[in-house]
């Protein structure tokens, strides 16, 4: 890394060190057959992400989510700008022993079962064979692989969902402080992505530092404590959903007969299925009733909102 990275000041928010801190982060390739195109998949990106954090990063396909998370790792070196990962500049070895990594589309080496997979990883690790006993059987009971299955089943015979669980396992076979997965979802069936999503939250009640990309919106709602947001290789969000989606709290309302327009008027964004008025209320609750007795209408449900996270991507 240069010397420019290694001048780089960790720095906290509170009582967390920052596990990922990156400044100006930019990565350009060359293409073409004399080398004289230039993309730019990742331009002066900088963010912070704290220990014990949630941090869920979204976009596109091809928005540069996968090439900022491999330059974090240090599997690709940046153009320009400073990064460190737990302490250390981008790319230091002995840091890659802290951290687990599960990549998009994982290789397997398919004539091995998966428990003889994780061995092997745990074998990378340098992990003794004595601690390998009691952590792989804890790790495949965490994913929901059966024990007697790993120790059977070659991986060519593992469905998606199954390949990603025995994934999720040897990301963390090491026991690490920040875990990276990039896409955890993807190609899995609702059941799948469920089960990933309880494997997340249970390392997020561990203490777990974990950074992932997604662009499952839900997922990410539901797990993240912060987010950032990619868009042609530039992050121009970042902060906590309240931060992003605001704590003004709205209400969503059901409504009976009336006319429609007088409830336009309360509800913009007025909607009528099944046989019921359904909107966003815009102005004050108690207003809003007066105006129902006033024309006959009767309310159905009046449930708290706020803007979602897919409506704020697709406002922006």
């Amino acid at each position: 890394m240069t010397t420019e990275s290694q001048a780089l000041t960790p720095f906290t928010a509170s009582d967390r060190p920052a596990v990922v801190q990156v400044t100006n982060l930019t990565k350009v390739y060359r293409t073409g057959f004399w080398l004289n195109q230039r993309v730019t998949p990742l331009q002066e990106c900088s963010l912070a992400v704290f220990q014990g954090e949630t941090f869920g990063l979204l976009g596109q396909n091809g928005a540069g989510k996968t090439t900022l998370l491999k330059t974090l790792l240090g599997i690709i070196r940046p153009t320009r700008g400073q990064g460190l990962l737990l302490g250390q500049p981008l790319g230091e070895r002995s840091v890659k022993q802290r951290v687990g990594y599960l990549p998009e589309n994982p290789y397997f080496y398919d004539y091995l079962t998966g428990w003889e997979f994780l061995q092997y990883t745990a074998g990378l690790f340098q992990i003794p064979h004595t601690v390998q006993k009691q952590r792989i059987p804890q790790l495949l009971e965490m994913v929901g692989l059966a024990e007697s299955t790993a120790r059977r089943k070659p991986l060519r015979q593992y469905s998606k969902g199954m390949l990603q669980r025995v994934g999720m396992a040897q990301a963390l076979i090491n026991d690490p402080e920040v875990v990276f997965l990039d896409e955890p979802m993807s190609g899995l069936d609702p059941l799948g992505r469920y089960q990933v999503r309880e494997i997340i939250l249970s390392l997020k009640a561990e203490g777990k530092t974990i950074f992932f990309n997604s662009h499952v919106l839900s997922d990410v709602e539901a797990i993240c404590d912060r987010i950032g947001i990619l868009a042609q290789g530039e992050l121009i969000h970042s902060g906590s959903l309240p931060e992003l989606l605001g704590t003004t709290q709205t209400y969503r309302v059901k409504v009976k007969n009336g006319s429609q327009e007088i409830l336009r008027q309360w509800l913009p964004d007025l909607e009528f299925q099944d046989g019921y008025w359904h909107g966003r209320l815009k102005g004050e609750p108690q207003d809003f009733l007066t105006s129902l007795r006033l024309m006959n209408a009767k309310l159905i449900s009046m449930q708290l909102a706020r803007p979602s996270l897919e409506e704020f991507l697709w406002s922006k």
